[in-house]
């Protein structure tokens, strides 16, 4: 049947009484049409397809045939099809993709591209302007609760970079095209409660070990933080975060904490270890592992050669993303030393050098090449990456401080975008003496699974930075242990005394964890410590014959262990540290025995600082939902930070106060 038959019948059918329902199915139906329609694409634009020659020819026999007489069936046909082609026109008013070279995407007259997650009213001027002529006039009525319910309901539209946009039903206006963008979303409509296209890492929490079986625990250190501000900012926007996203020792080593420190500079970290009952079990203990590097002082800190690499892709055009990272790096420039050096290279749809290597003494010039940035384009991070590592090379400090800084909001999709060749490209780098840290901004795009494996074979950190306040603890307060290191390769192994310890379990470092042979191999990458920086790492363990103990006894022994039989049996563990310097190739060692001597005999008498740290653990063990702090109430973990609160000059324990209580409120919620 051609289309002269279909209006041949339509014009001869008989012409229906105008309904309530007809208008909602309608209605449905072309919200329906819309979401099978929209794409997505995780950076960069890309051009809609057109219309169909069909949709436009049936659109023109409609007019010339002068159905729209007939108000019902125009109505019926000309409602889905108006709709049809509002969202197609509109789409077509987005920017293309291209590279970042590109005037239209690069300049300043750049116009940002319109995307899925702004305010519906923003968006209804496109749809508006592109269907003028094709307005369908309806006499605006409100359409029965039963009727809505009849009709399928439409779902949420997905927009360029993902982020859901609810539209539900409701009543016709005028404007055809106004009416899908001013649709009020129904009440139960789920608040998203993930970033839509954030790709984390999923790990399992560390089980409960014997000692009999596996006396030796190993990790690699751990300094990032990214984590708490995950955490935070989905408690801030009141849902409890992905369990994936919460890494428990980040969220401990977020704060700063007053460890004894090594004396001088030759022994560039001190451990201090503490046995202390454990608040969550009255039959298990804790063994606090507590870690504080040098303070390098300004007058000795080496000289810097840092290369800003930053994103610039058109999923930047985001308050929280370039317009923060620009305020953010302005505030590290400021406390550089006028001899440090700066370079500023740009990714988007391909890498550009922004900023040759500048003295921070020409501090306006570097601050006029920040301001200067605008998103647009795709994201070609490998291409970033190559050009930054080019230039920190070529304005190499011996003896100095060679670090990449990448900034960015989420995936590389140009170029190499496999975690696995980046993670190759990284460490060929590293063995130049360039190392590299990763800052995340924004959400909704975040590849924290790519932040953390580039950061880690970087001998780098990865940080979130959500807020200014953020960027200025990570840049500002925490620049030396950012930027500057003491140490690297930095590797941890404890040994458990099978006569006094019958299990234990490592709170967090998950996606750390190394094997027992690694320790001594000193081609294993591990962490870094920056100067000043404090590291914790917190055993449960359960003491010979606790009750506590899960596994039972082998039946034919235990391990042996120190050649037949256990030496210091007075002993809990026995703990070691690996290290090299930052420009060494050969690591050395620190080790010590866990004692009667380090415990205490209530946890009301362990220091303010190891209670407050413990307070954290318990905090992101529920976060995680382990099964160690089930029945161990919110209110406990308020009670203990509270308590352990101490001098507070930047306000990070008090703000932990206040997401303890919005977990409480939201964790209550779900029940």
């Amino acid at each position: 049947m051609d289309e002269r038959d279909e209006f041949d019948l339509l014009r001869d059918a008989p012409v229906p009484a105008p309904r309530e329902a007809a208008r909602a199915r309608a209605l449905a139906a072309a919200m329906s049409a819309y979401d099978g329609k929209i794409e997505t694409t995780p950076q960069g634009r890309i051009r809609p397809p057109r219309l169909t020659d069909r949709a436009i020819g049936l659109w023109r026999g409609m007019m010339n045939r002068k159905l729209m007489a007939t108000p019902a069936i125009a109505t019926l046909v000309a409602l889905p099809l108006a709709g049809y082609t509002a969202f197609y026109l509109a789409g077509q008013q987005r920017p293309f993709e291209m590279g970042s070279g590109s005037q239209a995407t690069q300049g300043p007259a750049a116009k940002p591209a319109v995307r899925a997650e702004a305010p519906a009213e923003e968006q209804a001027p496109l749809a508006g302007e592109a269907v003028r002529d094709a307005m369908v006039e309806v006499a605006p009525a409100p359409v029965p609760a039963q009727e809505m319910e009849a009709a399928p309901p439409a779902a949420a539209m997905r927009g360029i970079v993902g982020q859901p946009a609810p539209v539900a039903a409701g009543r016709v206006t005028r404007n055809v095209s106004r009416a899908a963008s001013k649709l009020a979303a129904p009440a139960d409509f789920p608040a998203p409660q993930a970033d839509n296209r954030a790709r984390i890492a999923e790990f399992d929490s560390n089980p409960v070990k014997s000692v009999a079986e596996q006396p030796v625990s190993t990790f690699s250190i751990d300094v990032d933080t990214a984590s708490y501000s995950f955490v935070r900012r989905s408690l801030k926007e009141g849902f409890l975060p992905q369990p994936d996203t919460v890494r428990v020792e980040e969220l401990i080593n977020y704060f700063p904490y007053d460890w004894k420190g090594p004396a001088s500079a030759d022994a560039p970290f001190k451990a201090t270890t503490t046995v202390m009952p454990t608040p969550w079990n009255a039959h298990t203990k804790l063994m606090h592992v507590a870690i504080k590097g040098y303070d390098v002082t300004p007058a000795e800190r080496p000289r810097a050669n840092l290369v800003f690499l930053l994103d610039v892709s058109g999923s930047m055009d985001e308050p929280d993303k370039l317009p923060l990272l620009k305020s953010a790096f302005r505030m590290l420039v400021n406390t550089l030393s006028p001899d440090d050096t700066v370079s500023i290279v740009t990714y988007a749809g391909e890498a550009g050098t922004v900023l040759e290597p500048t003295k921070a003494s020409d501090r306006e010039k570097i601050l006029n090449a920040i301001d200067t940035l605008t998103p647009g384009g795709s994201t070609a991070g490998e291409a970033g990456i190559r050009e930054a590592y080019r230039l920190a090379k070529a304005s190499f400090v011996e003896g100095g401080v060679n670090r990449v800084m990448l900034a960015t909001d989420g995936d590389f999709n140009v170029g190499q975008t496999d975690d696995d060749d980046l993670k190759r490209i990284i460490e060929t780098n590293r063995a130049s003496g360039v190392f590299l840290s990763v800052f995340g901004f924004g959400r909704g795009n975040l590849n924290d699974q790519m932040m953390q494996t580039i950061a880690q074979n970087g001998n780098g950190t990865a940080a979130y930075i959500d807020t200014l306040a953020e960027a200025e603890k990570v840049l500002v307060q925490d620049a030396s242990s950012t930027i500057f290191p003491i140490a690297k390769d930095v590797k941890i192994q404890v040994e458990f005394n099978p006569s006094k310890v019958g299990e234990y379990r490592l709170i967090g470092y998950e996606t750390r964890a190394l094997k027992r042979e690694d320790f001594n191999n000193d081609r294993v990458d591990a962490g870094e410590i920056g100067s000043g920086h404090s590291v914790t790492a917190i055993y449960e363990i359960t003491p010979k014959g606790s009750p506590a103990t899960l596994n039972d006894d082998l039946r034919y022994g235990a391990a042996s262990t120190n050649n037949g039989g256990v030496a210091n049996a007075d002993e809990y563990a026995f703990v070691k540290i690996r290290y090299k310097a930052p420009d060494g190739d050969i690591s050395k060692l620190i080790s010590a025995p866990v004692t009667a001597a380090d415990e205490v005999s209530s946890f009301e008498a362990a220091s303010t600082d190891q209670r407050f740290s413990v307070a954290v653990a318990a905090f992101g063990q529920k976060l995680r939902n382990a099964d160690q702090t089930a029945d161990f109430g919110w209110d406990r973990i308020s009670e203990i930070a509270t308590a352990a609160r101490g001098a507070d000059p930047f306000g990070y324990r008090s703000e932990f106060l206040s997401l303890v209580r919005l977990a409480s409120a939201l964790d209550s919620g779900r029940r």
